[in-house]
């Protein structure tokens, strides 16, 4: 029997929720039975990709058939370590539009730039395919929306990467929170302490020998090569990466809006900057936003911190829930604590992960959507709460936000960074 948590609906605030119910669904060109095998590629094998990989090879009659990058040096080094590890073959590809034509290919997992997850996923939506996309969902919070109307006209299984939401113990921990054992909880914290060293600059350079440069940048305005960019520090460059707090913290941002059960905020503020490197990075290493939902009395604090701190009850890479009664501390990906009264005295706590992947794969068989722990909305929501802090970053003001209309109030500079400019033919179309 599925519990109230799993019932309970992510999002809130959002006026597009009950519209998408009216979107055409096609009959998926597929039905999965129990015995039947699932073919999925994996789009991006440098860094989440390598993951991807195993965790679907994993799965019950589940095969990754497909590698593709834009980088076919990489590509094929990947393919090598895969035959040598599971004695099979996977077929190379470097452009994903070519992969969503193979209707051998069931499901795509999306492990690329984050400047491509949105556009990856509303192409595989229109192919056919189930989609498993890395975090963040998007680059920007109107291509995030573009997301879940694509999932629902097109009736995809539509996974989001943030995995905690498949740990036992934390949804344990989540349905704790919603049923008040800490009482009125009305505060969270996100925090995102990764030892991140200065990268350097390495300058330009020519494009090396594999790699299509054009189709890497993609929906990007194009800029000379460089390896400041390729294949990690991207994350640190604003026209492909949303920083830290769009980057790891987009598992902490989730699970803030989760245990709190609000959507998007009606009030944003952030600061932050460079403090100690002087190099290529474009995003603050030091960050904090604060996220105030006055209609509800809750409240988001989101800190990033780059190099030598202390960790907060043993929390670097966690939440803190603040109730009237106690708090909670979630560490990492599967670890909670409880903490009451004024001599914080132990309750509850588990330990428990669960796979992520799994519980994609079970949707995809039945598809069915309610299966979905991490579904598309979260994709978009969680995501969206790391864009309109960096917005209040470099605006530098406290902003207002409407979470109806997913627009600011009386504000056309922060409204114009609620999307981008798309490079031709890698357009988020407005009619998915």
């Amino acid at each position: 029997m599925k519990t109230n948590l799993e019932r309970r609906k992510f999002i809130k605030n959002s006026v597009a929720a009950g519209a998408l119910l009216s979107f055409p669904t096609i009959v998926p060109a597929r039905v999965f039975g129990a015995n039947d095998r699932v073919n999925v590629a994996v789009l991006g094998v440098n860094g989440r990709g390598k993951n991807h990989i195993k965790g679907f090879m994993k799965q019950d009659n589940v095969q990754v058939t497909t590698l593709c990058d834009p980088d076919m040096v990489l590509c094929r080094k990947r393919a090598a370590e895969f035959e040598e590890t599971y004695g099979k073959k996977v077929e190379t590809v470097q452009d994903l539009r070519h992969v969503y034509d193979n209707k051998d290919v069931d499901a795509v997992s999306i492990a690329t730039c984050n400047h491509w997850h949105a556009l990856a996923t509303i192409w595989a939506c229109q192919a056919g395919k189930d989609v498993y996309v890395e975090k963040p969902g998007s680059h920007n919070l109107w291509e995030g929306r573009k997301m879940v109307e694509a999932a629902a006209k097109y009736d995809r299984i539509v996974q989001h990467g943030v995995q905690l939401r498949s740990s036992k113990a934390i949804r344990e921990a989540v349905q704790l929170l919603h049923d008040g054992y800490i009482g009125n909880v009305y505060m969270a914290r996100g925090l995102v302490y990764r030892w991140r060293p200065s990268i350097g600059d390495k300058g330009f350079e020519p494009i090396p020998e594999g790699l299509d440069y054009d189709l890497w940048t993609g929906p990007a305005p194009m800029r000379p090569f460089t390896r400041n960019l390729v294949h990690y520090n991207w994350h640190w460059h604003w026209d492909y990466g949303n920083g830290d707090v769009g980057n790891q913290g987009i598992h902490e941002t989730d699970l803030c809006m989760w245990g709190l059960d609000v959507g998007l905020p009606q009030k944003i503020t952030s600061m932050g900057g460079k403090f100690l490197w002087d190099d290529a990075k474009e995003v603050p290493e030091v960050q904090t936003s604060i996220y105030h939902y006055p209609d509800e009395k809750k409240m988001i604090q989101f800190e990033v911190r780059h190099w030598c701190t202390n960790l907060e009850d043993g929390a670097g890479v966690g939440n803190i829930f603040y109730g009237d009664k106690g708090y909670m501390v979630i560490k990492g990906y599967e670890t909670y604590e409880t903490y009451f009264g004024r001599d914080r005295e132990p309750g509850k706590s588990g330990k428990e992960g669960g796979d992520h992947y799994a519980n994609f794969i079970e949707a995809v068989r039945a598809h069915d959507k309610t299966i979905l722990h991490g579904p598309v909305e979260t994709a978009h929501l969680s995501s969206g709460l790391a864009h309109l802090g960096n917005i209040a970053y470099h605006l530098g003001k406290v902003l207002t936000f409407d979470p109806k209309s997913e627009k600011f109030v009386n504000d056309p500079d922060a409204d114009k960074m609620l999307t981008r400019n798309y490079r031709e033919p890698y357009v988020v179309p407005d009619v998915v």
